[in-house]
């Protein structure tokens, strides 16, 4: 196991990767990056790390592969209940108030994995944003695996655990071993691959939900990701983060807001 990486190459991979997505490998989960390259050069059919790497430098596909390989797809629908009763209870009224005008919420799942966390988003609007306003829900993320995922919208049995009775029977069709998302709820969700590396290039988003991405940067990608997030937003608009997560000890400009439900951040101006 040891001769399989070299000190010189785990260095050059990290640095690749940290340069290409942010991502940030330690010695401590150095292991994780050695078992996805095993995957990868059996695949290409290479007897080396370095072999693979002379190609990762000059093939960008196969570079978006390997940032796919290496990221944790792990969530569910409803995943942290409280942030979602906290969007329902709390940002919405805000932003019915602030937004009456226009009637049009936007929403961004930053690091939307396989879908669940935007379609808990759009399901939720469509039963509480009253009459006459819309709303869109930009989903993104580097796996372009996951993103077919969600943007196909089937989820077998045991994927949909945690989605109420109600929500099962009015957002979704059942099908053999699994549910079929409705098309209604699909066609308010855009799918998108992006690089949190890199400027989205959307502008005025109501709400950013970024939740258990961070984690997986250093704290200087995490900077920049979030002066990216508020570029993103509009005045008054609101960040939630994952639960273990926080911006505390990072110079921002996100104002800390705690209520009844749960904490998340607000872009005040």
């Amino acid at each position: 196991m040891a001769d399989f990486m070299t000190e010189i190459d785990f260095e050059s991979f990290r640095r690749l990767i940290y340069d290409e997505s942010g991502i940030h490998f330690s010695a401590t989960n150095r292991s994780i990056l050695e078992s996805r390259l095993r995957e990868r050069l059996r695949e290409k059919k290479l007897q080396t790390p370095s072999e693979y790497y002379a190609i990762l430098i000059k093939d960008k596909e196969e570079l978006k592969v390997l940032l796919d390989s290496v990221t944790t797809n792990l969530t569910r629908f409803f995943r942290n209940q409280a942030h979602f009763d906290a969007v329902q209870n709390f940002v919405v009224p805000e932003l019915l108030k602030l937004r009456a005008t226009e009637r049009n919420l936007r929403f961004w799942s930053a690091g939307c994995s396989t879908g669940e966390e935007p379609y808990t988003i759009a399901m939720m609007l469509r039963e509480i944003l009253p009459a006459g306003w819309k709303y869109e829900v930009t989903a993104s993320d580097i796996s372009l695996k996951s993103l077919m995922v969600g943007k196909e919208g089937f989820y077998t049995d045991s994927r949909v655990q945690g989605i109420p009775e109600a929500f099962l029977g009015k957002y979704f069709d059942k099908r053999p071993n699994g549910f079929q998302i409705k098309e209604d709820i699909k066609k308010v969700i855009r799918f998108d691959y992006h690089n949190l590396k890199n400027d989205s290039g959307q502008r005025g988003l109501d709400v950013v939900f970024c939740r258990n991405v961070l984690i997986y940067f250093d704290e200087a990608a995490q900077k920049a990701s979030i002066e990216r997030f508020w570029d993103a937003m509009a005045p008054k608009s609101f960040l939630f983060i994952g639960h273990s997560e926080s911006l505390f000890g990072m110079n921002t400009k996100f104002e800390f807001v705690k209520t009844d439900w749960a904490c998340f951040y607000k872009k005040s101006i």
